[in-house]
């Protein structure tokens, strides 16, 4: 994703990018969900989205379900859209909850089309036209990281870049400033470089290794630390959306794509075995295996310092946030514009790196904070897991986050951060936590006139979904179609 978004941006320039990659090491390549700002991603580096999803065979993707996370038995959808009209002056949700206290409210679901339609699994584009309800929605996409990264590849090649297949296995470091200046492959190939960006995974090896930029442990308030995944055989109909189950001390993934459904289990080493971890992932699939199961450790958190001298840290050698919210390769796709909205000359201005790693660091934060609420907004303690976070001390952005809610149903807006308001009243009313009081300017509202309003707006997604083509069809009858059996 870094060296195909350079070859975009800096087209035309003096300036030369090599891209080191060793066939050796390989990739995790476990994340497959995405979230809609992939889009604009792709969008500004010309791709088209049938040539990406035939390549990669890629879904469409409207949200994510979260079963047994409030109560075992729950389920709802955190959907890429609003709830209600998106032009009220006061929240639709609000209004929902005066509706809801006089016993007319129905399902919060039910008045957002990408959440009724992922349930019937059927997608279509959203409308052009303003103002229907088939317009106001978000999409992303279901896709084989790997594939994706070969795609980049070979469009970053297209472009200039130049990839030396190689091994870094020393690391040489200005004597006067600490900057790195080369490094040095297994075959003693010496690469020097300006600016170096690591996208080394987990072990940092520049970031870390050489700079000791330092790592932020957050396992704290994020305590699964290992995964298991496996891919299967693709049965049944085929759902516009990931799904994400609790389990005793973690949770399971499933993401269909084309030609297979990805499946994984995040848990903590803390609260089971490893092999039992696998055993509760094989015992709860829906298909046939198509590979042997595969094991991941990590500790979630966050280097001290993403930028560090002339090093960028960027995806894993930057931090790990577990996969719950699809949140991984957005959060590389952050420090990909944040670099290039501060992008260096070589006197790597103090005050850039600074504004870089402000900004990194909040949008790992309010990610992990995002993540966390789901672990915290839940009435269940059949197990340990869950008990360790029903008595958990929240980081103080989240507590008052949630404090906020509680009184009144308010969401703290962010400057940084991914997930909009929409996001935070998904979760935290699909997991039950619902606030003492609505906005008050709903009371004036007359009741019959509200009940009205929604009953209609209900009636109306429950038409446009009827009209909404089926998923699996509608890809098959597009230029996305790849793998898709029919």
């Amino acid at each position: 994703m870094t060296a195909a978004a350079l070859a975009n941006r800096l087209a035309g320039l003096n300036i030369a990018v090599r891209l080191i990659e060793s066939e050796e090491i390989g990739t995790v390549g476990v994340g497959e969900a995405t979230l809609p700002h992939i889009r604009a991603f792709n969008t500004t580096l010309g791709i088209s989205e049938p040539e990406l999803m035939r390549a990669t065979e890629a879904t469409y993707k409207l949200g994510i379900e979260f079963c047994d996370w409030g109560r075992i038995g729950d389920r709802y959808i955190h959907p890429f859209g609003n709830y209600g009209p998106i032009d009220d002056a006061i929240p639709f949700y609000h209004q929902w909850l005066r509706l809801r206290g006089m016993g007319d409210a129905g399902r919060l679901d039910d008045y957002s089309y990408p959440i009724v339609a992922a349930e019937q699994n059927r997608f279509r584009h959203p409308a052009s036209e303003a103002g229907r309800v088939e317009s106001s929605f978000g999409y992303a996409y279901q896709f084989d990281a790997s594939l994706y990264a070969a795609f980049l590849r070979r469009y970053a090649e297209r472009r200039g870049v130049e990839r030396i297949e190689g091994r870094v296995v020393d690391v040489a470091l200005d004597g006067e400033n600490g900057n790195v200046r080369t490094v040095t492959l297994a075959d003693g190939r010496v690469i020097g470089g300006d600016l170096f960006i690591d996208c080394s995974g987990f072990r940092g090896l520049l970031i870390e290794g050489a700079l000791q930029s330092g790592y932020d442990d957050w396992s704290q308030w994020l305590p699964c630390n290992r995964a298991v995944a496996v891919p299967t055989e693709s049965r049944g109909p085929l759902g516009p959306y990931t799904r994400a189950t609790a389990r005793t001390a973690g949770w399971q993934w499933r993401i269909p794509l084309q030609h297979r459904v990805g499946n994984g289990h995040v848990y903590c080493s803390d609260f089971i075995s490893d092999d039992e971890a696998q055993q509760q992932l094989v015992d709860n699939l829906d298909a046939p295996m198509q590979a042997e199961p595969r094991r991941l450790r990590f500790t979630t958190g966050r280097r001290r310092d993403f930028w560090k001298r002339n090093v960028v840290a960027i995806g894993l050698a930057g931090g790990f946030l577990e996969p719950l919210e699809s949140t991984s390769i957005h959060l590389i796709q952050d420090g990909i514009t944040e670099l290039l909205g501060l992008f260096p000359d070589e006197g790597f201005a103090a005050e850039d790196v600074d504004e870089y790693n402000r900004r990194m660091a909040l949008h790992y934060e309010r990610v992990r904070d995002f993540l966390l609420l789901h672990y915290v907004a839940t009435q269940r303690d059949d197990s340990p897991m869950w008990r360790h976070f029903r008595a958990l001390t929240l980081p103080d952005s989240l507590q008052h986050k949630i404090d906020t809610w509680r009184t009144r149903g308010y969401i703290v807006p962010y400057q940084f951060g991914l997930f909009l308001p929409p996001s935070w009243v998904a979760v935290m009313l699909g997991q039950g936590l619902v606030p003492d009081a609505f906005d008050p300017r709903v009371a004036g509202i007359e009741a019959g006139a509200l009940a009205k309003r929604a009953a209609a707006l209900r009636a109306e997604i429950a038409d446009a979904v009827r009209a909404t083509p089926d998923h699996a069809d509608y890809i098959r009858q597009s230029p996305a179609a790849a793998g898709l059996a029919a």
